[in-house]
């Protein structure tokens, strides 16, 4: 046998090995109670790439998708959708969400957040026409994406937001009332660079808009990157579990002494609790996205591209493993 021959056979082997493996793990995560999921663009830009992963490697059935190939979906070309399309079908991948920048923007007439990327007051829109625009384009892509959930946030953090809670109130309830005439799903994060980040803030927006169509992107970790805060069990039992739309998957550890006051983890260390939550979410009912958005960029590599493909990968085991613990096959 030439060496060109060995060599072929070899991949040939190690390649079908792969395939196997690939083919059981899609089907175990067929029978998964959750749409297991990974936001694309924490494995790669590159959304081929970050597809192929997700399928063959992670044996997924499930993306979210943030941006492609360094582009927010909002601004992706026609063909560059066309592309991503075919990437999906290619994979056997369905989408679990569009995650969106949606109301991730000041609120007009409120003093502008230190948390804002826009540093000059002056600037902040009188009106929310540019969020609107961002509204109706999203549902497009939500029908070209053959998903029904947009993410959105509570606008950035106001130290007080209280004079101005009625208003984003009211805006987030048109919105949800918007999505729901084009059966499309609103679920906003608690995000902490936002008005609505810990569990405790999540629950008192769903009380106070009780529009159905507005569900929660709980998201644990962000919640814990609030001193003092207890992601689950404390603020998971607040929740309205029927208005859980989407869940992210990430952990932190609480760091008093440090800049920010926390430290994001990988899944399966710091202070989140994968296995109550997970195992609760399974008592529940909950059957929605729950998705890996890593953060924690600590695994090993050469370059940024590396960096963030290897820690996801640490992270996607970590959350498998609270899975099993949980006796949740997924």
């Amino acid at each position: 046998m030439s060496v060109s021959q060995s060599v072929t056979r070899r991949h040939f082997i190690t390649g079908s090995a792969a395939a196997i493996f690939a083919t059981k793990l899609r089907a175990q995560a067929a029978t998964c109670p959750f749409r297991l999921a990974v936001i694309t663009d924490e494995i790669s830009s590159d959304f081929d790439h970050a597809c192929y992963v997700a399928s063959h490697d992670f044996g997924l059935s499930w993306v979210e998708i943030r941006s492609a190939w360094g582009l927010g979906t909002e601004r992706l070309s026609e063909a560059q959708i066309a592309e991503a399309k075919k990437i999906l079908a290619k994979y056997n991948l369905k989408v679990t969400d569009l995650a969106t920048p949606l109301f991730k923007s000041d609120f007009p007439g409120a003093p502008l957040s230190k948390e804002s990327p826009n540093k000059d007051a002056a600037k902040i829109p009188k009106d929310l026409s540019d969020q609107e625009a961002l509204m109706e384009k999203f549902v497009g892509l939500a029908k070209s994406f053959d998903t029904d959930r947009i993410r959105c946030f509570d606008f950035w953090r106001l130290e007080d937001p209280k004079p101005f809670r009625k208003a984003m109130n009211a805006e987030l309830d048109k919105a949800a009332t918007f999505y729901a005439k084009h059966n499309l799903k609103l679920v906003i994060e608690n995000e902490m660079a936002c008005n609505t980040g810990s569990g405790v803030e999540a629950a008192a927006l769903l009380a106070a808009v009780p529009n159905p169509n507005l569900m929660l992107n709980w998201d644990p970790g962000n919640s814990g990157s609030f001193v003092g805060d207890v992601p689950f069990p404390t603020d998971y039992a607040r929740l309205p579990k029927k208005r859980i739309g989407h869940v992210h998957v990430k952990s932190v550890s609480q760091s008093p002494g440090k800049d920010r006051g926390f430290e994001w983890q990988p899944v399966g260390k710091g202070d989140i609790d994968w296995v109550g939550q997970l195992r609760a979410l399974h008592r529940d009912g909950y059957h929605f996205g729950v998705s890996l958005e890593t953060h924690w960029h600590g695994g090993p590599g050469t370059d940024k591209n590396a960096i963030n493909e290897s820690s996801t990968r640490v992270n996607m085991a970590g959350l498998k493993d609270a899975l099993k613990a949980a006796n949740i096959t997924c």
